[in-house]
């Protein structure tokens, strides 16, 4: 415990940001460091629990206590080790992470959290300004080759550790770089790709390989896969975003939130975004901008707020976010208790920088202007009906609301509802849940095609990054206990405190 009244005398505090009026003209990071002084006392808030229930926030079982301890005493090195036993990738968690942790954080019970998402992202970034991220010697080669399909955070995971193992792991991306939804998904002001860019630079002087523009199933045989690797490990994210079938669907001017977020990240990265047709998801089509229109999207949660802030810096006219459900409410509630994480009001950075948010409203139809272009909303307001517990339950519309709202650009950003099955799925021929998500326990990862593993989104459905690390990490065990007899890799009820 770095400082036993750490948590009476200092309240949470977050870095300062650029301004609004600033950082809506470019797609920048726009979180300031924290001075040496706020991270110390922040970190100094943490009371090292007897019981940590943040090790059960978090799905990686980050050894939180310790690694804050270490930061108050400015032990570097020492927290950078501690983080990384357990998380391959605290860059990226400390950006994008909703911080599950600091939900579960026992300060939070009558104060706010330890800001652990911050702590978290500092000790990663002062850990390579110091030269502590080196990549790792492997001492030892198994001669076993692994193949991991797609470079998002859990193929990523799953290959770091598989290589730490000593096998012989190369990684296949059917985009022209590594990274998937973390470069292509996330915009650039939550996540600059050079933090990516980093990452891949130390994972191939490790002995990793990427090959990119390998879209398995299509330009890759799966039966090439299958004969030329001991293992493959499928990683591919669930892609199949949720629709919205009503009428004027199919207008000019409504998309999925990811054909446009995509769009723009290729733009950010001098990527001529119509340079190709894209066979998957016709996102190559046309254009996809925001300027000058009134954007509504659809669908309240991050991927939408991320159309949010992308809308503005593209400088929409107006920028509208619907959710289907009612506005939830600003603190916990006894459907919610302590540790568990709160369904509360969350306003993101994007919501800051301009949104009109609208709760319990249902889209009707999309209406045209005459020339097959989008140029209004029909839409309804909804009466909810709750449990005892305060959970919505079903709803009605509301008799009389319905209306029309202008709009040229409707963005779907309702979720996802499973993996891409036509094409390497379909080729390998997994059996699928009832999710139609690949049909994998985790006490094995295993699908029921030979020495085929899956993790991530593929196996347990869209879920966050820091879930997706966790599933990468743990499936390379179970390959490394299939190629091997036995893994050398930690799990994470282990806790190690030192690197790998």
């Amino acid at each position: 415990m770095g400082k036993p009244t750490g948590f009476l005398e200092f309240t949470r505090e977050l870095p300062s940001k650029r301004s609004v009026e600033e950082r809506i003209n470019d797609y920048n990071e726009f979180v300031n460091r924290f001075p040496d002084e706020k991270l110390n006392q922040q970190s100094g808030r943490c009371m090292n629990c007897g019981v940590p229930f943040c090790h059960s926030g978090c799905p990686l079982g980050n050894v939180i206590p310790e690694f804050n301890d270490a930061v108050y005493r400015k032990e570097w090195k020492e927290a950078y080790q501690i983080l990384t036993s357990t998380n391959n990738f605290p860059e990226f968690t400390g950006r994008i992470c909703p911080a599950p942790c600091e939900s579960a954080c026992v300060l939070g019970i009558n104060q706010p959290a330890i800001t652990i998402e911050e702590i978290e992202k500092h000790i990663i970034e002062i850990a390579f300004e110091k030269g502590f991220v080196q990549p790792k010697k492997i001492n030892k080669r198994s001669g076993k080759k692994v193949a991991v399909v797609g470079s998002g955070p859990a193929g990523l995971a799953a290959a770091a550790q598989l290589n730490y193992a000593g096998h012989l792991v190369t990684v296949f991306e059917r985009d022209d770089k590594p990274g998937g939804l973390l470069r292509y998904g996330i915009p650039d002001f939550k996540l600059e790709k050079w933090v990516i860019d980093r990452r891949i630079s130390v994972m191939e002087e490790e002995g990793v390989t990427f090959k990119c523009n390998a879209n398995v199933g299509v330009n890759v045989s799966v039966n090439d896969l299958l004969r030329e690797y001991h293992t493959v490990v499928l990683a591919g994210g669930s892609t199949v975003p949720r629709d919205l079938p009503v009428p004027g669907r199919e207008l000019k001017g409504v998309y999925f939130a990811m054909q446009f977020l995509k769009q723009q990240n290729k733009r950010n990265a001098n990527i001529d975004p119509l340079a190709k047709a894209d066979i998957e998801s016709n996102i190559y089509s046309e254009d996809i901008l925001a300027t000058g229109k009134n954007v509504v999207v659809i669908g309240g949660g991050d991927t939408g707020s991320d159309c949010v802030g992308t809308s503005n810096r593209q400088k929409a006219a107006s920028v509208t976010q619907f959710e289907l459900l009612p506005m939830p409410p600003t603190d916990r509630t006894g459907a919610m208790p302590w540790p568990t994480y709160p369904m509360i009001l969350k306003t993101s950075s994007s919501h800051e920088e301009g949104a009109d948010r609208m709760w319990a409203v249902a889209t009707k139809e999309f209406i045209a202007d005459g020339n097959g272009n989008l140029k209004a909303l029909k839409i309804v307001d909804l009466e909810w009906k709750f449990c005892e517990d305060g959970r919505p339950a079903s709803f009605v519309e509301r008799e009389g609301s319905e209306r029309t709202l202008p709009c040229e650009l409707a963005l779907l950003a309702m979720g996802f509802v499973s993996p891409q099955y036509a094409g390497m799925l379909e080729q390998l021929g997994v059996d699928l849940d009832d999710r139609k998500n690949i049909k994998a326990t985790e006490k094995d990862y295993r699908t029921n095609i030979n020495k085929v593993f899956v993790a991530g989104d593929m196996r347990r459905g869209q879920s966050l990054v820091v879930w997706a690390i966790s599933e990468g990490r743990e499936c390379a065990r179970k390959v490394d206990e299939f190629l091997s007899g036995h893994s050398i890799l930690e799990t994470k009820d282990q806790n190690v405190v030192v690197a790998i």
